[in-house]
């Protein structure tokens, strides 16, 4: 069954209005995994991003009053907690970036009376994974703000604070090159005599390519 994802907007609305602390609530729990993972991507330490992200709603609690303007609650909230770990970066310049833990895949494949499928399912994701890893890094934020977190071209521009043609161009350049990286994997594949595997990966990817493409836009 399909969850319905809560109209953050008005719960937005009830919490500055109404002063509703339940929303609020529901508004923690909807975002806050997806803001700790965002921030540790700058702060690379966890313990830290944690006290980001509660600061970061512990002052849109305080301040609910005059954020009475904000229209889309989760691009003010990822842009907020840039802003914050970035600050955080140029009071301690010592620490560096590292990759994030990644989620798993938003697609699966599932087999449940065949073991060897869920092998496969695995070892695919696996072998995407790693490609992601040798993205660029603003390359490989933009795949995953829209990829993982469903983001339009418009937030993804908002929350990094670029234009939404760069948001495009940098997935063009994410999507391209996991195409080359996947291709290398599928000739060793192909000499192993399990071309099967990553023909299906490749085939995701151009239909990723796709979904992200033309419905992500607007």
């Amino acid at each position: 069954m399909k969850l319905v994802k809560p109209d953050l907007s008005a719960l937005w609305t009830k919490i500055c209005v109404e002063d509703d602390l339940k929303s609020f609530e529901v508004l923690y729990r909807s975002l806050a995994a997806r803001l700790l993972k965002f921030s540790v991507y700058y702060v690379s330490q966890k313990e830290v991003a944690e006290e980001i992200v509660s600061e970061i709603f512990v002052k849109c609690w305080e301040n609910r009053k005059d954020n009475l303007h904000v229209l889309n609650p989760e691009t003010y909230l990822f842009v907020a907690v840039k802003n914050q770990s970035l600050k955080h970066i140029r009071k301690y310049s010592n620490v560096h970036l590292v990759e994030i833990e990644e989620q798993p895949q938003s697609f699966q494949f599932r087999d449940s009376t065949d073991p060897s499928k869920e092998l496969e399912r695995k070892e695919l994701h696996l072998k995407l994974d790693q490609a992601i890893d040798t993205l660029p890094a603003q390359a490989k934020m933009v795949f995953k703000l829209i990829k993982e977190d469903g983001m339009k071209y418009k937030e993804v521009a908002e929350i990094l604070d670029i234009s939404p043609r760069t948001v495009q161009t940098q997935l063009f350049r994410a999507i391209a090159k996991l195409r080359i990286v996947l291709s290398s994997y599928y000739e060793l594949d192909h000499k192993k005599n399990n071309s099967s595997n990553m023909a299906n990966l490749i085939l995701i990817l151009g239909i990723m390519h796709y979904f992200l493409v033309f419905c992500r836009q607007f």
